[in-house]
């Protein structure tokens, strides 16, 4: 039996289960996996590693529209 993953909430969690989630084990030079922490058996989603990159560093500086 192969070991689950750990999945890493988001600091920005609101602390009702509506955040994301991510794999560091699964990521890799060209891709990251990340799921929604509400309903962890549906399979991840895929992102580059520059859309990643981008969407958290505009997390970081808000600036993303609300």
């Amino acid at each position: 039996m192969s070991e689950q993953p750990a999945w890493i909430k988001s600091s920005h969690s609101d602390g009702h289960g509506t955040c994301v989630e991510w794999a560091p084990e699964l990521a890799s030079d060209r891709s990251v996996p990340v799921r929604d922490s509400k309903d962890t058996s549906r399979p991840p989603l895929t992102f580059s590693v520059d859309a990643w990159r981008t969407f958290v560093n505009d997390v970081r500086i808000s600036a993303l529209p609300h």
